[in-house]
């Protein structure tokens, strides 16, 4: 049986962050992956160049049942002390929007960046390697695995969430957390699109590949980014924001035109074109293609601006600001980002993220109960806890 000190079982984001962290701090380290190579969720992030932190991390930006737990990792890693690392090796990455940060050329620089701090330090890998149990003996860790058995004085669980099961997420980490005496809170999918009931899709669908600015509400919750039409349902960012507030049977209203008041701007082109049809004044601001599905019941929308009223432009406005849509439900873990719920962070030390029920087990990045918004503030979670953990394990 191969002993190490510390087992850190997934190499993504957070488990390849903590096992760098502990092996510099000369623990001896065993990285063990199911899957063929390190970091695949990072290597498809932000369309291949990871948006691997956002420069306004903070704790009112993640969902958790305890609020107040990502508190003290987030505090003492933070998104400047990763972006130090990205310095030092050398990486360019540019400010995308919203603080969120990406690297100029390829995701790969981000998990090589990772491999090469697990290297440096002695920390081992081990691919295409199953868990298929784990035992505590006294105060030993006992794993048996297809390659093997280990033991350790540390376990550290990385293996994600459900998100992306062609990726292999599977819910190990659950497991693992119930056999340890651990609560496991209901999870979903979630930065995710949502889907169409069958009589909307009839009517949207065409309209797939239509975007817009837009601000989309849920559960008295808002985020004000692009919203886009999809043959399934909608997408784009302000969507999979929302879609981590919305649930089942909740209605989404959106509002196509947040930073501009419709009757006031049409009562502004009425001054200065009073000819102007409204579809032509309208579609100066949003896609023609949208407006005509949006107003094709509308018997004043061809008409000439100065053929109406007060009355009928606020009419044009309230339909386009408060919008309203009952989606069907979203696309599920096989294109979320994440996944929302999971262990139960009472049962988890916020500085360690040891758990309170075994010594020498700690839960990391996304398996646990804490879900941040999009633009990277999930990777950021990853290294904090990654580091908060690496530093005790």
């Amino acid at each position: 049986m191969k002993k190490y000190d510390v087992i850190v079982i997934g190499a993504g984001a957070a488990g390849m962050m903590c096992a760098a962290t502990a092996a510099a701090r000369g623990r001896q380290v065993l990285i063990i992956e199911h899957g063929k190579r390190p970091g695949r969720k990072i290597l498809i992030s932000g369309g291949g160049r990871c948006n691997f932190t956002n420069m306004y991390a903070d704790p009112s930006c993640y969902l958790s049942q305890n609020p107040h737990f990502v508190k003290s990792a987030l505090s003492r890693y933070t998104p400047w002390d990763f972006i130090a690392l990205v310095n030092e090796y050398q990486i360019p990455y540019h400010e995308k929007t919203l603080g969120q940060l990406f690297c100029d050329d390829s995701a790969k620089a981000i998990v090589e960046m990772l491999v090469s701090e697990c290297q440096k330090s002695g920390a081992a890998f081990e691919y295409q390697c199953e868990v298929l149990n784990i035992n505590k003996i006294d105060s030993q860790f006992h794993l048996e695995t297809s390659h093997g058995d280990f033991s350790a004085n540390s376990v550290v669980i990385a293996s994600g969430g459900l998100s992306m099961p062609k990726l292999g997420a599977t819910p190990f980490g659950y497991q693992v957390a119930e056999q340890f005496g651990l609560e496991v809170l209901p999870t979903r999918a979630a930065l995710v699109p949502l889907t169409w009931h069958a009589e909307d899709k009839e009517r949207y669908q065409l309209l797939s590949g239509v975007s817009a600015y837009s601000t989309a509400s849920a559960n008295q919750t808002f985020f004000k980014e692009n919203t886009l039409f999809t043959h399934r349902g909608l997408s784009g960012p302000a969507i999979l924001q929302i879609s981590s507030f919305w649930t089942p049977g909740d209605p989404l209203i959106i509002n196509w035109s947040p930073d501009q008041d419709i009757k006031d701007y049409l009562e502004q082109s009425l001054a200065e074109s009073p000819n102007q049809q409204v579809k032509t004044a309208l579609g100066k601001l949003l896609p023609k293609r949208f407006l005509d599905e949006l107003f094709s019941q509308n018997q004043f929308y061809e008409q000439k601006l100065n053929a109406l009223g007060s009355k009928q432009y606020q009419a044009f406005a309230n339909t386009i600001h408060e919008w309203q849509i009952l989606p069907n439900g979203t696309e599920g873990y096989r294109t979320a980002e994440v996944t929302l719920g999971g262990v139960n962070t009472d049962g988890i030390s916020s500085k360690t993220m040891e758990s309170k029920t075994t010594d020498g087990l700690y839960f990391i990045g996304e398996v646990l109960d804490v879900t941040g918004w999009l633009g990277g503030y999930n990777f950021q979670w990853s290294w904090s806890s990654g580091w908060a953990a690496g530093q005790v394990c």
